[in-house]
């Protein structure tokens, strides 16, 4: 089933039209406005001097916040409130980008010390973890708590694409928004002014009436070029979940190639704007739009497999770690060795399609491997292992961009060749999940 027709399937639920395609806004908006900024910042980051870690450091202290607080709004979204909860989130990502847009476009212009910039947006991007994790779980337990049956499992899923769409959209608009004064700042400022009118209708526009049930949202991972959302269907927050440990024999493999894999794609997610801007060797401003057509690429690809590939083929979730491995292998390698931007393009699209199998795969595996009341557990577990990958991979991967261009695209591809061998050939998960 294609995106166009999961909306479709969502808006002709119990919700209107006009209600859905808000909350699908408020997710949207998150996304690509992240993504979009995360395409910035190796150029931003190179005119400031600022070192490329620290960059890739900014982002990773975001995603931990994100994934330390996360849990915590998806518990709240009863007690606290849906819409009060999808207000808190757009505040923090209107107060991030703006905070992060108008201490960069100082800095460019010469009016702070690099440094400075730094402190002022790593605060930003704090802001943008802790509370920009409130919306989606809310928007997902107000779907959840509207809707019955196969109507919540359609609105659900259209909603979770919108996080899919934003890896697209954010890089493919942010070099449109790039102009005098504001400079590669600006992207950041009008996508505060998108999420200003975004939370004007959900004031105004969107009612908080009863819902039929009470309903938790699910954890959603940090939105990220070429990430995957996925998760299990929230489930009511009245039912007690198993207590479930992370040795447990039934996932403890599932996690381990997470953990693995994970760590892989962070990696080279963290390193592939400044691979582009070095092996084009072209001034920022024109280096920008070179990276925005690749992390396309890889979003596209990513989505391909997600949204049609994967039904399609109907592989099981080994089958898909497998497969996944095997394409994240071959692509990373060419995307490391690559000078020219077609041979990037091609490989970052081909290792993201891989990644694509790969993260639904181990996902899949996990909760098949499991009784359907351990499944919260299960599925706050998968969370967790994703957002590991995001506290020192993308670090590493700058590290060793330093030593040489190449070595974290090699280093990826040998762990995920490492991986897809182990799963063909020592790797026996029983059950849904073979």
């Amino acid at each position: 089933m294609n995106s166009a027709e999961k909306i479709d399937l969502a808006a002709s639920s119990a919700l209107p039209r006009g209600r859905f395609a808000l909350l699908f806004a408020v997710m949207l908006v998150a996304a690509s406005g992240n993504t979009a900024m995360q395409s910035l910042m190796p150029s931003i980051g190179r005119q400031l001097g600022i070192p490329d870690l620290w960059v890739v450091i900014a982002f990773s202290l975001s995603a931990v916040i994100w994934v330390m607080t996360a849990p915590h709004w998806a518990r709240r979204s009863d007690r606290r409130g849906r819409r009060a909860l999808m207000r808190l989130g757009l505040y923090g990502f209107i107060t991030s980008m703006l905070v992060c847009g108008g201490v960069l476009a100082a800095g460019l212009a010469g009016m702070l010390a690099p440094m400075t910039v730094f402190v002022i947006f790593i605060f930003g991007r704090a802001i943008y973890g802790g509370l920009g994790s409130a919306s989606p779980p809310a928007v997902q337990a107000y779907i959840a708590a509207r809707t019955e049956g196969v109507q919540r499992t359609n609105g659900l899923a259209a909603i979770a694409s919108s996080f899919g769409l934003g890896t697209i959209i954010g890089p493919a608009i942010a070099p449109l928004f790039i102009f005098y004064p504001l400079g590669l700042s600006g992207p950041l400022i009008v996508f505060a002014g998108i999420g200003l009118i975004v939370l004007w209708a959900v004031v105004f526009r969107l009612p908080d009436d009863t819902p039929r049930h009470s309903a938790r949202g699910q954890i959603v991972e940090y939105p990220s070029t070429g990430g995957y959302g996925g998760g299990a269907e929230p489930r009511p927050s009245e039912q007690v979940a198993a207590k479930l440990s992370w040795t447990d024999p039934r996932i403890l493999a599932w996690h381990l190639i997470g953990v693995v894999g994970g760590h892989g794609h962070a990696a080279m997610l963290g390193v592939i704007g400044f691979h582009v801007i070095d092996r084009l060797s072209l001034p920022l401003s024109d280096a920008q739009h070179w990276i925005a057509l690749v992390l396309i690429a890889g979003a596209a690809a990513t989505l391909l497999a997600q949204w049609w590939l994967i039904p399609q083929l109907k592989l099981s979730p080994r089958l898909l770690v497998f497969w996944g491995s095997v394409l994240a292998t071959a692509g990373s390698v060419m995307t490391g060795l690559s000078s020219g931007v077609y041979g990037m393009t091609c490989g970052f699209a081909l290792a993201s399609l891989g990644f694509g199998f790969f993260r639904p795969g181990f996902t899949s595996g996990a909760s098949l491997s499991v009784e359907p009341e351990e499944q919260n557990e299960v599925a706050g577990m998968v969370t967790s292992v994703n957002g590991v990958a995001y506290i020192m991979a993308p670090a590493l991967g700058v590290a060793a961009y330093g030593l040489w261009m190449p070595l974290p695209f090699l280093v990826t591809g040998a762990l995920m060749l490492g991986l897809a061998l182990w799963t063909r050939l020592r790797f026996n998960p029983s059950g849904p999940a073979a």
